[in-house]
């Protein structure tokens, strides 16, 4: 089993950013690198090498599809798997997210005191454990 240590996440508002966080690394011991674009994630994670990407849904220039897409179009980060963030959770919209790629969809707003847990058993769900 891989053990999920890097984590991306790619959202453009900045309270909701530093929220993510201090959920991911303070409380979930994570190594975490923020992007506040899809384009700054495209930038960067050849770089960083994440294990996972969450993406938020809504930003400017850049949405999370198009960002999904993007990456799925380059052979070094075509395989790590991404999971959107999002307000819009109704299972045809979920459905359609997965339908792009995404591994699964986590809600916002989020509690920062499980993010870590859900992140984790998406990883796991994911992982087929």
């Amino acid at each position: 089993m891989t053990e999920l240590k890097r984590i991306m996440y790619v959202e453009d508002e900045p309270d909701i950013r530093a929220v993510a966080e201090l959920a991911l690394s303070a409380v979930g011991g994570f190594e975490v690198q923020l992007c506040e674009s899809g384009e700054q994630a495209l930038d960067s994670a050849e770089a960083f090498q994440p294990d996972l990407i969450l993406l938020d849904v809504m930003m400017p220039r850049l949405d999370g599809p198009e960002t999904l897409q993007a990456l799925r179009q380059n052979p070094l980060l075509a395989g790590i798997p991404v999971a959107f963030m999002t307000a819009k959770v109704q299972p045809s919209e979920v459905e359609a997210y997965k339908a792009l790629g995404a591994i699964d969809v986590i809600a916002k707003p989020f509690d920062p005191m499980t993010l870590s847990d859900t992140v984790r058993a998406i990883w796991q769900r994911h992982r087929g454990e």
